[in-house]
């Protein structure tokens, strides 16, 4: 299969092959790794019990997948990714923006998967072989996970895809076999270990949880899901089945690792680490399905982010070909791997990352979503590439490149979400106005939005004035 040529540039109609089942695949069979069941772990860690932890997790999942599932369908009006389709809002160069989140997130998400399946993988194979867990054993294992993640990145779409398909099987039923071979030390009860609730009380702990492992799955899909549906056409599937297929495939691809790594760290007793418990608590006849979901698993997830980022990057700097921009983020993330490795805490190291990612984040894309909405879903494709061609001018020009408006609401919604944040290490002055409980990422939300349409109120979407035929006719046609 010959290595993807496309960057950021309008994917051909005639290349736009995709269907709304192979988004549903790939959001599937992406997720069903370590990087993923990990965040299932973070609410029994805080000190919560069963029931607890299952309704933070499913709760946030469902809000955020309510919220980011439309973004999708961006990207099947586009024709490109989502940071570089944000332009119609910020400006072609303020979508600069845009790809600065993107690449944050997709870095922070992809270290993270090959450091917990890089950490699994060498107690599977002390258990197996008795490799010794020093520096040495855990340089290889998480080279060779980068390697195989960075060779499928290069290759692209079509690679991770077919990866993908394979993976929403396999994986389905590794994690079948995992829910028997851990079922027999599984409990209900709250960890005795982590001291109780992490943040002293039971709301304000259930909703960190509540935005910490259910929230921050779907918001990590924010700059990805069009990476996926630039490749589907429209004029072959209609709005409602791709934003329906985005739902799918994000409820199942996220509830499904989640809720197993919940129950796991129940059943492994779990409460200050999980990769360690989790391999001592496996029965023998478990630990290669657990070697191959380590590997195998996180190669698939790590690969998407990675594309992901090679795709941010190329957006930054259009000089760059895809496959170089893909290398080059590589080795950043492979070194977040081993800075994470020996020097954070992998609870609140998580925690403040998807945090404070979701705290800059949200404002974005619903900003993003204010525009879809007014534009009604019709852009001009050529007038967002005038960055990447290194031109100027074009409906998206605004001042400069950037749309000053939308980038100052993002600012605020952005700042006034880290104001209101509670990490570990940092408790935000806003918290004081909301009981201590972390409302961040609604707070950024709703501020920016709020910022946006004030500072715009008095001026017509550029999208919506463009084309007015073409909205009457796809109104007509049903997409809208």
């Amino acid at each position: 299969m010959p290595i993807e040529q496309r960057g950021v540039d309008t994917i051909p109609d005639a290349e736009r092959t995709s269907g709304p089942r192979d988004l549903v695949s790939i959001l599937l069979g992406s997720n069903l790794c370590l990087g993923v069941i990990i965040f299932g772990w973070l609410p029994p860690s805080f000190g919560l019990g069963w029931w607890a932890s299952v309704s933070s997790v499913v709760v946030g999942t469902l809000v955020g997948t309510l919220f980011t599932a439309p973004l999708a369908l961006v990207s099947l009006r586009t024709a490109t990714n989502l940071s570089t389709s944000s332009g119609a809002q910020f400006g072609v160069r303020g979508r600069l923006v845009g790809s600065v989140v993107g690449l944050l997130l997709a870095l922070g998400y992809t270290a993270l998967t090959v450091w917990i399946g890089g950490d699994v993988m060498v107690s599977v194979l002390g258990r197996l072989f008795g490799l010794p867990a020093d520096d040495g054993a855990y340089a290889v294992v998480y080279a060779l996970l980068a390697a195989a993640t960075v060779a499928g990145a290069v290759y692209g779409y079509r690679v991770l895809l077919a990866m993908s398909r394979v993976l929403a099987i396999g994986m389905t039923a590794l994690l079948v076999l995992g829910v028997i071979a851990y079922a027999p030390h599984f409990t209900t009860s709250a960890l005795p270990e982590t001291g109780g609730y992490l943040l002293g009380g039971f709301w304000p702990t259930w909703c960190l949880a509540m935005v910490a492992a259910g929230l921050s799955g779907p918001v990590a899909f924010i700059t990805l899901l069009g990476d996926y549906t630039r490749y589907i056409s429209p004029a072959r599937h209609s709005s409602r089945r791709v934003l329906h297929a985005a739902w799918l495939g994000l409820i199942l691809g996220l509830l499904v690792p989640q809720l197993f790594g919940t129950f796991t760290a129940y059943a492994a007793h779990a409460a200050l680490d999980y990769a360690g418990p989790l391999v001592s608590a496996s029965p023998a006849w478990y630990l290669v399905p657990l070697l191959l979901s380590a590997s195998a698993g996180s190669v698939g997830n790590a690969g998407l982010m990675l594309y992901s980022m090679g795709l941010d990057l190329d957006a930054i700097l259009p000089r760059a070909s895809r496959a170089r921009a893909t290398y080059s983020v590589a080795v950043v993330a492979t070194a977040c791997v081993f800075v994470g490795h020996y020097a954070w805490n992998a609870q609140s190291a998580m925690t403040s990352f998807v945090l404070l990612l979701t705290a800059i984040g949200t404002p974005w894309a619903v900003i993003t979503l204010i525009g879809f909405v007014r534009c009604r879903g019709v852009y001009d494709a050529d007038a967002l590439q005038v960055f990447n061609r290194r031109a100027h001018g074009g409906i998206y020009w605004y001042r400069a490149g950037w749309n000053i408006r939308a980038t100052v609401a993002w600012a605020v919604g952005a700042g006034t979400g880290l104001l209101a944040v509670s990490l570990p290490s940092y408790q935000g002055p806003l918290l004081d106005l909301t009981g201590g409980v972390d409302c961040s990422f609604l707070l950024s939300g709703i501020v920016g939005g709020i910022v946006h349409l004030l500072l715009t109120r008095t001026r017509k979407s550029t999208g919506a004035a463009m084309d007015t035929e073409s909205v009457a006719a796809l109104t007509t046609a049903g997409e809208f």
